[in-house]
């Protein structure tokens, strides 16, 4: 068994580097996005996908001599996001995030590199977006990062209560295949021009 630590020091014994971190945080909705996107690579509609996490291995053991192995590593604080890759001819990079809160999101869940990274990402002519589940109403909402970023930005609170993404996020259907269709909202929100153009042509 080995162990790995998270950037504040925390350990947590390990197994083929999986840990109980993520137990009930963030898995379900992980899980659901990682079906999609096999699903979206199989049917060749899109390539994204889920960034690793960085590891800085402390230690290994040598069984033997043609055999290593990692007996103590770090979790690196990510640089960016969760997701990216291509769709429609364009890069595309998103963060998820998963709460158990009813009334709010918690804004210490978006971290300042992740918003900086957003920015870039616009700032480049790529789309960017989180997809924010709450799983008390088993609801996720795709929302646009500069929309989201603004508000993080302007507002003087810790949170964001649950009637903003109501309002200003979009609802992402779910179904068998794919578990969550949420290119169908891209499509809607940053193809408009495209749609039009190609109904005209018809």
């Amino acid at each position: 068994m080995s162990t790995i630590k998270y950037p504040n020091g925390t350990k947590h014994a390990q197994m083929g580097l999986t840990s109980d971190y993520h137990s009930g945080r963030g898995m379900r909705l992980e899980n659901d996005l990682n079906d999609s996107n096999a699903y979206y690579r199989a049917v060749d509609r899109a390539l994204i996908y889920k960034k690793p996490t960085p590891i800085q291995v402390v230690r290994v053991d040598y069984p033997s001599r043609n055999r290593a192995k990692i007996v103590e590593a770090y979790y690196r604080t990510p640089s960016t996001t969760d997701y990216n890759g291509v769709y429609r001819g364009r890069y595309i990079d998103f963060e998820a995030k998963e709460t158990q809160n009813k009334k709010n999101f918690p804004l210490f869940m978006v971290h300042p590199h992740q918003i900086e990274h957003l920015k870039k990402v616009h700032f480049h002519g790529g789309i960017g977006f989180f997809l924010i589940r709450f799983t008390a109403y088993d609801c996720t909402y795709l929302v646009d990062s500069e929309i989201l970023i603004h508000e993080i930005e302007t507002m003087d609170r810790q949170s964001i209560p649950y009637a903003w993404f109501e309002q200003y996020g979009h609802p992402v259907h779910e179904g068998y295949q794919p578990r969550l269709d949420y290119l169908s909202i891209v499509d809607a929100l940053y193809f408009k021009e495209e749609r039009h153009y190609e109904k005209t042509q018809k």
